[in-house]
């Protein structure tokens, strides 16, 4: 792994004009900010060395350098899922990556489903903490110290001071967004009402199908994390609507301009 991880992190700085601080993970339906970075370099994740290929609707392939706001930025227009058929390992990879060539500061958004009675559809929350619910931890086997601790500190996930400045940001921008705690589980299905009721009986707001192997890695590796979520369904107790991927789509596509806000005016305060 060590080798892989060296070998694409040697590709990356031969090809790319100039090596970003700040990576940003899109999610489904949340590619649009794209659109906002002024591209110096991009590469489809089938050229890249020992890169896996994204294969679920809604997620591009590509991993893009260049600016936003003048911030010197990578992003990954589509991330790689537990449920794909991947291993943890290869799911993080990516991350690991993003580490070797000097990222300091790494910025995940999902789609996800409320549990919390107080949550809409539509919703942004930034995550404060979350709950491992996958069968596996991509720390599992052998720890390899250049990497990262053997037992790492999960007390401060989600940077702190990283939220506290999107609030204010939220707060001058006009935009609604609620805090709360992400339960990360394997999918693909979609959850039972029995699950949605126990995720939020030990504590969770939402639940996804990403994010926590990636904000452990990040974790690991010594970066800051900054994590959002769009509700895209609701699993409240007594209002559990059946949910399609399209659906899901549909919601994060109508969120994406106040996400792309928040993480453009974000990216000048890091």
């Amino acid at each position: 792994m060590l080798e892989k991880i060296q070998q694409t992190g040697d590709f990356l700085r031969k090809n790319v004009s100039k090596l970003p601080k700040v990576a940003i993970v899109l999610g489904s339906g949340l590619g649009g900010l794209t659109k906002e970075i002024a591209i110096s370099e991009s590469f489809e994740y089938k050229d890249i060395p020992n890169f896996p290929v994204s294969t679920v609707v809604g997620h591009g392939g590509k991993l893009i350098f260049g600016t936003i706001n003048g911030v010197p930025i990578m992003a990954m227009q589509g991330r790689f899922h537990f449920y794909e058929g991947y291993n943890m390992q290869e799911v993080t990879f990516p991350i690991r990556v993003m580490k070797n060539i000097g990222v300091e500061t790494l910025i995940l958004s999902n789609a996800s489903g409320g549990m919390n009675p107080s949550f809409n559809i539509g919703d942004i929350m930034v995550i404060t903490d979350h709950i491992n619910m996958f069968p596996t931890n991509p720390l599992m086997g052998k720890n390899f110290d250049e990497l990262g601790p053997r037992f790492p500190d999960m007390s401060e996930i989600y940077d702190n001071e990283l939220i506290a400045k999107a609030e204010v940001i939220a707060k001058k921008n006009g935009i609604k967004i609620q805090k709360g705690v992400y339960v990360g589980v394997s999918g693909p299905c979609f959850e039972t009402p029995a699950e949605y009721k126990m995720f939020r009986i030990v504590g969770g707001d939402v639940v996804g199908m990403s994010t926590v192997p990636e904000a452990i890695v990040s974790r690991h590796s010594g970066m800051k994390t900054f994590a959002l979520s769009v509700i895209t369904d609701l699993g409240i107790v007594g209002q559990v609507c059946t949910v399609s991927h399209e659906e899901v789509l549909e919601a994060a596509n109508k969120a994406e301009p106040l996400m792309t806000t928040l993480i453009k005016d974000l990216l000048l305060e890091i």
